[in-house]
Parts: structure tokens; sequence; C-alpha cells
């Protein structure tokens, strides 16, 4: 009882806390008043744990919540279970992505093996499969190869999923930044983050595969299995530039993106290129999907501490996304970026509308 009291303080002092912007109420745009009203999908949770606390948060916002497994951290296994228990327990609210691991690469009947773990997920109630950036950054042959993914030795796997329809979500290389010096890095997180994990830090790795090598293999898997409901996680590893970006969504029709924590790269074009970056936005608007990369564990010892940077977020992301609001943004040294104030109706697609699929 004691944790749900401060839940619904940290929510209330939030959201009363929040800036309005100056819409009036029949307006083409929403305030910032609306945010719990707006129907919302964070199409990237990453929930790893039974705790259905910050289920019920997000289900009191009006946010339903999808949660990729990953091939990293905790056992696979386990976070299926935790996974098709919630989706269980809450099919209306919550929807997950399974994957399969990589670490018996090169053994007999590799491919056999994945193409029954994707069986698994899928009658588990799997919305599709995620794979991870550790194909094509750690993943390597028995000679020492890097592998990436568009190996040969996945071709079973990828057809299997193009002639079953079944959904591919992609986090397949890393942000740009990556292969540049920490100093050179244009977002905190960023610098944070590779600071923090040097072996994902390309820069540091000049022997392992190129930015270029990344988007190149995923290119190729666009190309090869054209069938297959592909979204490209984090913008595609292209959020450094909305132009890129635009390119491959004009390049292959059935892709689509999610932007999952790389908003900061989106702000900081906006810095710069605010009306840019907000035709983008309305151009491609059935074909982007809000997302956060947020993670939820076991291990999570404050509660009301991860509630309050949560809700903040979300809260954040709304403002700068749905009003004309200036938005505080730490990633950009506190810089501060007014809001892009996109309509209505492409809000309620990127929001919400183009991720219902991932509940059908």
């Amino acid at each position: 009882m004691r944790d749900n009291f401060i839940l619904w303080l940290a929510v209330i002092a939030l959201m009363a806390g929040s800036v309005s912007s100056c819409a009036p109420i029949d307006s083409e745009y929403y305030t910032a008043d609306d945010f719990q009203i707006v129907k919302k999908i964070d199409v990237h949770f990453h929930y790893e744990t039974l705790d259905d606390r910050y289920l019920l948060l997000a289900d009191s916002l009006n946010f339903k919540l999808v949660s990729p497994n990953v091939d990293a951290g905790r056992s696979i296994n386990e976070q299926l279970e935790i996974a098709t228990e919630l989706k269980r327990k809450y099919p209306d609210k919550f929807a997950f992505f399974g994957t399969f691991g990589v670490d018996q690469f090169g053994t007999e009947d590799f491919a056999g093996s994945i193409v029954s773990r994707i069986d698994t997920c899928m009658a588990a109630g799997a919305s599709g499969i995620k794979i991870w950036k550790n194909i094509g950054m750690t993943l390597k042959d028995g000679v020492g190869n890097y592998v990436m993914a568009d190996d040969p030795a996945f071709a079973t796997v990828f057809t299997y999923m193009e002639e079953n329809k079944i959904r591919l979500l992609a986090h397949l290389g890393e942000p740009k930044n990556c292969w540049l010096p920490l100093e050179e890095m244009t977002l905190d997180n960023d610098r944070s983050y590779f600071s923090n994990n040097p072996q994902y830090h390309m820069y540091l790795h000049p022997e392992a595969p190129s930015y270029e090598d990344q988007i190149r293999a995923r290119d190729n898997l666009l190309e090869r299995y054209p069938g297959i409901p592909f979204t490209g996680a984090h913008l595609g590893s292209q959020e450094w530039s909305i132009d890129e970006v635009a390119r491959t969504l004009d390049r292959f029709p059935a892709y689509d993106v999610e932007f999952s924590a790389r908003i900061g790269h989106l702000q900081y074009q906006a810095i710069t290129e605010p009306d840019k970056v907000r035709d983008f936005l309305i151009k491609y608007q059935d074909r982007i999907m809000y997302g956060t990369d947020v993670g939820v564990t076991a291990r999570n010892n404050n509660y009301a501490a991860t509630v309050r940077s949560l809700v903040k977020r979300w809260k954040d992301h709304f403002l700068w996304l749905a009003t004309d609001a200036e938005v505080i943004v730490a990633d950009l040294d506190g810089r501060s970026v007014k809001g892009l104030q996109l309509p209505k109706v492409v809000i309620d697609k990127i929001y919400f509308a183009n991720a219902e699929k991932f509940f059908r």
C-alpha cells in the first residue's frame, strides 16, 4: 500500500508540474493536459519482472507496453517465461517479442534449432522475433570472423519468417556515435553507455565491422526477404540523419521504425532544423512508432525513484512531440528544445495506431 501511495504522489506531482501549451480545446493539437487521455504504446520497454506495478502504472496513464526479449543479460528462457505470464494476465495491456540465442552458431542444425525456438515464442503469444546487435558486433565463427545478420547460416531462419509473415524487430549496429571517440559523440547518454560498455564501443575495435557494414547487412536482409514485416529498432541505427532514415523507408515498403533510445538524436537535429524534423515525422507518420528502451527488473530496489524517472521521461517526450513547450533535454547538456507540436492525427499514429498490430 505504501508503494502505491508513493506511486500516485509521484504521478500527481509530475502531472501537476507539467507545462501546458496554449492550444485551445478545439485545436488540431494536443496540450500537455491531454497526456493522460491520449492512447499510447511504448513499443520498446524491457519488462523483466513479474512485478506488475509498472504495467498497472502504464495502464493508468493510457500506455500499453511491448517488451522485446533480447539475447543478453537474463537468460532468454527466463525472459520468455516472464513475458508469457504477463501476456496471459494482461493480453490487452502487454505484448512482447521473442528472441533466439546464437551461442551455438556453427553447430549442426543451428538454423533448425532457431526455427524451433521461433515456433515456441510465437506459440507463447509473441508478436514477432527480435534480433540483437551481438549479430554483427560480437558473434564470430569458428575461425574468428565476425558474423553478420546476412550470413548464409541464417537464410533458413529468415526464409521461414518470411513464409509465415513473422515480424522481425531488428537491432543491428549501434548509433553512429559508437564509431567515434567519446569526446566527439553528440549525446551524453551515448558517451555514458559506451564509456561503461567498451566492448561495444567500436571506435576501440577497428578490427570489427564498420558502421557501413552494419547498415549494409540490414539492407541485404530487406532486399532478400521483402515479405518479412520488418521493424528497425532505434531508427534502424540511422538516428544521426533523418535523411538516411527517409531514404531507407522510401526504398523498402515493408519497413517501419521505432525511435526508442534515439529521441535525443531527433532533438539534436531539431535544435538547428526543427521544421525538417517535424516535416519528417509528418511525412512518415504511418511508419514511425514511439518507444523508450526503458527496462525494469526485479533488481530495481527503489520503486518510487524508478516511477518518477519513468513518468518524467514519458511526459517530457509527449511535451516535445505534441506541444510547443520548451523541454529541457539532459542528454543535450541540459539544453532547451522547443516542442514540435505535431498534429493530433500524427501523434495518434506514432503513439498508438501504428503499433496496434502488436496486440492483434
